[in-house]
């Protein structure tokens, strides 16, 4: 072979090699710094229990290359989490907890400019569930009983609950509203910060989840009397639902995570994958299981249909208590 023929050849096969590296399939997205895991509520609730011990299931079961860093936002019932959230610098590399002001703070407060629509759909872990409580000194056992007393007291009972209009006010609501009562409402930042009110009789009851109250629940301080659930929780068989005292009221929460507007469908499909892999794990469902969780694993356009469905029902209850117009 000539040196004239060897010298095309290799130039040929350069540039064969430069083509195929060029229009080569992407590489997979991969996080290449740690990952801000914002949770749009105060330290010691639902929210932030459910991405801590997600944290550390990723870290043992070494799921992920980067570590996921917990932040809480709980300002202005969410509102913190979702303008930053909106408006995030590096959407790739961030992803959040919510809670159901994911659908009411933007319905009560439209001068956010949040579109949770357009949030990145990644995965809902579970649904939450909530319990009436009050404290045992109250002497009250049964829904019965607490209807009569709160009717009694009017603005004396006191019911504490995380943020405005969202999920703990809107149950308050339905109880005023259809028992002819006049709870007052007192929101905090986190269910963790409810239920030590409760404990120590600084509020007269709460609509905790069952995580935020067990604590309190197992030492025996706190009484559950009735679940906002179509059926009766395993957790606590012998509490009635709503339903069966004579009550038409089923509400649960979301426990999802999602990404900002913005994220690349790489980013997506990468998170989607690592918390489904965490949902799989032995740790989470035994979580779910002690803490009376339901759903099953939700990602994708099945979520983003979810939220379409639950932004009209919670419109709907905003409008009918008359929290927006």
């Amino acid at each position: 072979m000539n040196k004239h023929m060897r010298s095309f050849l290799n130039t040929a096969g350069a540039l064969a090699l430069s083509f195929s590296v060029v229009t080569g399939p992407a590489l997979a997205f991969e996080p290449d710094k740690p990952v801000e895991f914002v949770i749009m509520a105060g330290q010691g609730g639902g929210a932030d229990k459910m991405a801590r011990l997600i944290q550390s299931i990723i870290e043992k079961e070494n799921l992920a290359s980067r570590p996921l860093i917990p932040v809480n936002k709980p300002g202005g019932s969410g509102a913190e989490a979702l303008t930053y959230m909106n408006s995030v610098s590096d959407p790739d590399h961030t992803v959040m907890v919510t809670l159901n002001s994911f659908f009411t703070t933007p319905l009560r407060q439209p001068g956010l400019g949040v579109d949770i629509m357009k949030f990145a759909p990644v995965g809902r872990m579970a649904e939450d569930t909530f319990l009436l409580w009050v404290h045992k000194d109250e002497g009250i056992k049964t829904f019965e009983e607490f209807v009569t007393a709160a009717k009694d007291r009017g603005r004396g009972w006191v019911m504490g609950g995380t943020g405005k209009a969202a999920e703990d006010e809107i149950i308050t609501d339905y109880l005023n509203n259809n028992y002819d009562l006049q709870i007052k409402y007192v929101p905090y930042k986190g269910g963790g910060e409810v239920a030590k009110q409760l404990a120590g009789r600084q509020i007269t009851s709460s609509v905790n989840n069952p995580s935020e109250a067990l604590g309190f629940y197992q030492s025996g301080d706190l009484i559950p009397l009735v679940a906002f659930t179509a059926e009766r929780l395993p957790l606590f068989p012998e509490v009635p639902t709503l339903k069966e005292v004579g009550g038409d009221f089923v509400y649960t929460m979301q426990r999802a995570v999602v990404g900002p507007p913005g994220m690349s469908k790489e980013a997506l499909a990468y998170y989607t994958e690592l918390f489904k892999k965490a949902y799989d794990t032995a740790d989470w469902q035994t979580y779910k299981t002690k803490q009376s969780l339901m759903g099953s694993f939700m990602a994708g356009d099945d979520l983003s249909k979810y939220w379409s469905e639950q932004l009209v029902r919670h419109e709907a209850i905003l409008k009918a208590s008359g929290a927006i117009k």
